[in-house]
């Protein structure tokens, strides 16, 4: 449960409500907010969910003039906790990223010159992260620390420009930005999968069924990633099967056929072709799941 919220004055001129989730990561959570404020070519409202907060997480956010905040005593997971920071927003566009993330200059630019280019609201675009070890084909290999105690910033600073990314299908994961009218249509971040697990390709799923066929990872737009520093310390929640009893497939089937993640930019995604195995298999495994 929130039990405390505290929005800060209106920022002016700002582009992005910038959504953090924290979890006891101070230090990181540090980092992600002094590279925002250095970094970005605009200005933004930053909300920060804080949850327990338990390594002074709380008291530093509260002595922060420029960030709003909501606090739960508990750990109530990213999908609460990004719900509960949505309500404080203020601009048209609100954006998630994780508190184990480094923005790199000009990181927002891209993200907003893309948008005045579309020219609606019907988008869901990410930011591209560079990793120790690449999650996926949506990341860029590149070893700049593992914590910010070891982290080369410097380093980093010089040489991000320079790592080949080209723009990619299939945003899901943050940093990710959409219209706030979209936000809402599809009610933000489904709290089944609390407290996390598969919440990201569920939000691309809804977006997919409000007609959303703009799915578009910039690989201009970077973004450091130390490694879900919070994942690996939480109880995960069932999302595989949550995910295939609400859609009826797999989450890879979302993104190999549906969002083709990973594969180079070519234009707005098509109706998918799945082919009549995977078909199959989804209905053997939503028969499973239904069973259980």
């Amino acid at each position: 449960m929130i039990t405390e919220t505290k929005k800060q004055r209106e920022v002016a001129e700002a582009k992005f409500s910038i959504l953090i989730p924290t979890w006891n990561n101070l230090s990181y959570l540090q980092l992600c907010v002094e590279s925002i404020r250095r970094n970005s070519t605009f200005p933004h409202q930053i909300i920060v969910h804080i949850n327990e907060g338990k390594d002074g997480t709380r008291e530093w956010v509260r002595q922060q003039p420029d960030l709003s905040y909501t606090y739960s005593d508990a750990n109530i997971g990213v999908c609460y906790a990004l719900n509960g920071c949505a309500s404080l927003a203020s601009t048209d566009y609100i954006l998630y990223i994780n508190d184990d993330m480094y923005v790199c200059p000009g990181w927002d630019e891209v993200l907003l010159n893309e948008i005045h280019t579309i020219g609606h609201k019907y988008f869901f675009l990410s930011s591209t992260a560079i990793e120790r070890e690449p999650q996926s084909s949506c990341s860029i290999k590149g070893d700049y620390g593992s914590s910010p105690a070891d982290f080369e910033e410097e380093r980093l600073l010089r040489e991000y420009t320079t790592l080949p990314m080209e723009d990619w299908q299939g945003a899901t994961w943050p940093p990710n930005v959409v219209h706030k009218d979209l936000w809402n249509l599809v009610g933000g971040y489904s709290t089944e999968f609390s407290p996390g697990m598969y919440s990201d390709p569920d939000f691309s799923m809804k977006l997919w069924q409000a007609g959303v066929r703009l799915f578009k990872g910039l690989g201009s737009s970077r973004v450091y990633h130390f490694g879900s520093v919070s994942v690996k310390r939480v109880k995960k929640n069932k999302g595989y099967y949550t995910f295939i009893r609400k859609w009826g497939m797999t989450s890879s089937t979302l993104s190999r056929y549906y969002l083709r993640r990973g594969e180079r930019f070519d234009g707005p995604l098509t109706e998918p072709s799945v082919p009549t195995k995977v078909k199959l298999k989804n209905l053997l495994r939503r028969t499973s799941v239904a069973l259980k």
